[in-house]
């Protein structure tokens, strides 16, 4: 975990008159579980948009490396590239299902990008042709994969819409797997949850970092999460960076016990983003 795989460097978007995010520069490194914390308003859910493509920054950098040596700078690049060629994938922190699609569904329009080139854009489809079928059946299997993973097999024909709330995100987030990425955002993917399901939550997201070699950038405000599975953390304040480190660094670090943690005592937190 010593080489950068995203790499963020005097990144500012401003509305208007306000600055949400103000010259951040941190760096994930491929293969970690990378946390961005901080108060309500610090400019976290900005962060992600820049990333993603939402929002494009008004100065700065975001830089992604694959290991093959390509390079991106999503800063410039438009939403559907960030995701189709970039290969980065996210969830929300309101959950974005189909709910009146089977939970395997959501697991296989997740792939359309990829049936759609086997289809030759319809035509292989509308007839048949063995390519597309090979493809769709590849799709079928990938998301009885991930449904076996997220431990919902026997819940694949039921509407995604019916599942539990904590079922509903582990979906959410083989959804996003299903893309293939090389970095998974994930904005809260803890809200919500009990303390089983966010013991789940964390089995789940540290088996995708060892089995799949995916790295994971996650806003999240449950410190248990946080302070449980991620390797390194960075903590923003009115948009600046404020910390960065290992937990044990971050969790002791005194301008995060001021702006953000408490007193070391109390660091377990779950108030929603702004």
């Amino acid at each position: 975990m010593s080489e950068a795989l995203l790499h963020v460097a005097d990144l500012t978007m401003r509305f208007g008159g306000l600055t949400a995010v103000d010259g951040l520069t941190f760096t994930a490194e491929r293969g970690a579980i990378t946390a961005v914390i901080g108060p309500n308003g610090a400019g976290k859910t900005t962060l992600f948009n820049c990333i993603t493509g939402f929002y494009k920054p008004t100065r700065g950098l975001i830089e992604l490396r694959h290991d093959a040596g390509e390079s991106y700078n999503l800063a410039r690049m438009q939403g559907h590239r960030i995701a189709r060629v970039a290969r980065v994938a996210r969830t929300f922190q309101n959950i974005r299902l189909f709910p009146r699609m089977t939970a395997l569904e959501n697991l296989i329009v997740a792939q359309h990008n990829k049936l759609m080139r086997a289809s030759a854009f319809t035509l292989a489809g509308l007839f048949g042709l063995p390519g597309y079928r090979a493809a769709e059946r590849a799709a079928v299997e990938k998301a009885r994969i991930w449904l076996d993973r997220i431990s919902l097999t026997e819940r694949a024909d039921d509407e995604a819409g019916t599942l539990p709330y904590g079922a509903q995100r582990r979906l959410e987030i083989a959804r996003a797997m299903c893309t293939d990425p090389v970095l998974l955002c994930l904005d809260e993917p803890a809200a919500g949850l009990n303390a089983r399901e966010s013991a789940e939550l964390n089995r789940l997201l540290l088996d995708i970092r060892e089995a799949d070699g995916v790295s994971l950038l996650l806003i999240e405000h449950d410190m248990n999460v946080v302070m449980g599975i991620s390797d390194h953390i960075v903590v923003l304040d009115y948009g600046k960076r404020i910390a960065a480190g290992t937990p044990e660094a971050v969790r002791a670090d005194p301008n995060v016990i001021r702006a953000y943690l408490g007193e070391p005592d109390e660091p377990h937190i779950t108030n929603g983003d702004a």
